[in-house]
């Protein structure tokens, strides 16, 4: 009997498999499959960085994102050195001052780099005050330029205030607001999805219909017209949860009818009749029986929706009816990238999109990974 079981163990080594897959739980293999998924991996740390940088972007700036700086209006980025002009290497790297002339014939400003007026890069650097999160005041920076020097990375604006700090601090909006919208949009879609595979009937007729006409509205369009229904008088604040209550309204239809799908086909499952004659609610039927059940497709369907809020967000912030200034968000900035002449001269205000489509891709990847990971016996 046992030598015809060593043939089997020796092709389930040859086929890739250890023992320890067969005695694995269903996590175990999801999360397995899930670290096979490169890109996937490489999605987690791109959001882990970003998140990050949101969390201490008072921390990480360089310069308060919201000062003016009439004589440094839109300055190209600047140039990191560490070889000075005697040749001579430093560990620390150092950047020089710009000068700029005004021609006269564009009136566009020209900048030239004054290899005279350079200092060195410093770390924990005490700076322009700030507040963590509203909790402490603090001026301590991770690095930054003693004055007279100065550091734009990425550039500045037309206001000439200083876009790597902008573009920091409009992180953390552009990338919350997508958890947000999509935590009312799971609330809203497994209730209403929920009641309507469930109870069938009239229930699901109604709600059926009302889905069917709201995703018969163009997206963009319907957005516009509830961001447009915001006061003009509200504050930054009001305006954000404005802006993540507008989304959430047109995005909980989809999963809404992934839900009523699944309880249409769980609802007369073995598992469900035994929960009724154990007299349990209907609500904790489905609270503690139906949604668990196919949770892990939940997760997928929550992480390929959170790309949709932020490019929700940014396409109403970038029509100038979502987030508002002073509040700053990647769609904020952007709008001073809506004509050609600001591309031709000033390509550098365009990078706010390169960050959306870093996110963007970032958590595609995740989400794809997750949907292998959902199935892990599928080879």
């Amino acid at each position: 009997m046992f030598a015809k079981l060593r043939p089997k163990h020796r092709a389930s080594k040859k086929s890739g498999f250890s023992e320890s897959y067969y005695v694995a739980s269903q996590w175990q293999l999801m999360r397995r499959k899930y670290r096979r998924h490169k890109l996937a991996r490489v999605g987690m740390v791109i959001l882990s960085i970003f998140y990050l940088v949101a969390i201490f972007s008072g921390f990480l700036s360089l310069n308060d994102y919201q000062k003016r700086d009439v004589n440094h209006v839109t300055m190209p980025p600047q140039k990191l050195h560490f070889v000075d002009n005697e040749r001579t290497f430093h560990l620390l790297p150092f950047v020089c001052n710009y000068t700029y002339t005004l021609d006269m014939n564009t009136l566009e400003r020209r900048f030239t780099e004054d290899t005279s007026e350079c200092y060195s890069i410093q770390l924990l650097v005490h700076s322009h005050p700030y507040e963590f999160w509203g909790i402490l005041e603090t001026d301590l920076h991770l690095f930054g330029v003693e004055p007279p020097g100065y550091y734009f990375p990425f550039g500045t604006d037309e206001m000439g205030r200083d876009l790597f700090s902008r573009n920091i601090y409009a992180s953390r909006i552009s990338l919350s607001i997508g958890f947000a919208g999509v935590f009312i949009s799971f609330f809203l879609g497994s209730i209403i999805g929920g009641i309507s595979g469930y109870f069938g009937g009239a229930a699901d007729m109604v709600i059926q219909r009302l889905i069917e006409f709201i995703i018969s509205i163009p997206a963009i369009p319907l957005w516009i017209a509830l961001a447009a229904a915001l006061p003009h008088h509200w504050s930054s604040v009001e305006v954000y949860f404005g802006i993540t209550i507008v989304l959430a309204t047109v995005g909980w239809t989809t999963l809404a009818r992934t839900v009523r799908g699944k309880f249409l086909e769980l609802r007369e499952a073995d598992f469900v009749m035994a929960a009724k004659i154990s007299n349990m609610s209907d609500f904790q039927i489905i609270l503690k029986h139906l949604l668990p059940s196919f949770a892990s497709y939940l997760i997928v369907i929550l992480t390929l929706a959170v790309p949709g809020m932020i490019l929700g967000e940014t396409a109403l912030s970038f029509l100038e009816i979502g987030i508002r200034p002073p509040a700053v968000s990647w769609g904020v900035l952007l709008q001073d990238a809506q004509n050609i002449r600001s591309l031709s001269l000033h390509p550098w205000l365009f990078l706010p999109a390169i960050f959306v489509m870093i996110a963007v891709l970032s958590f595609n990847f995740i989400g794809d990974g997750l949907r292998d990971a959902a199935d892990p016996y599928k080879q």
